[in-house]
């Protein structure tokens, strides 16, 4: 399954060379995160009140193209699952002409009870 959403790049964002500071890219990978999960109806709180916490274990980006105050981007996410982890594949295009801005990938873990373990309401969302 692929998901998108439409955002648009923020002044306070920039740093003092006018491009988006890289840290805010992870910002915007998390917001895509939640808001698919959310379309999906599955609730990072409710997981949490039901003993299930979803954890970033690992994250890598690489960034290919600076974005700039006011530039509009789609950033777009694949969900795998490869053992125990749930990885979302993201990638962040600046509009209108999709030239990639930002990979990443996302290395998710499970927690329940202290423990590492999947859980049904992800692995349904998992991508074939």
């Amino acid at each position: 399954m692929r998901h998108e959403l439409r955002m648009k790049v923020r002044d306070y964002e920039c740093d003092l060379q006018g491009i988006v500071n890289n840290a805010n890219y992870q910002h915007y990978t998390e917001h895509a995160r939640h808001e698919f999960l959310l379309s999906q109806g599955v609730s990072f709180a409710a997981m949490h009140q039901q003993g299930i916490d979803a954890v970033v274990a690992r994250l890598n980006m690489a960034f290919k193209l600076p974005l700039k105050s006011g530039d509009e981007f789609l950033c777009t996410l694949r969900l795998k699952k490869d053992g125990i982890k749930y990885v979302f594949h993201q990638d962040i295009y600046r509009l209108p002409d999709m030239k990639l801005s930002c990979r990443a990938i996302v290395d998710t873990v499970c927690v329940v009870d202290g423990k590492m373990t999947t859980v049904p309401q992800l692995d349904r969302l998992v991508e074939e």
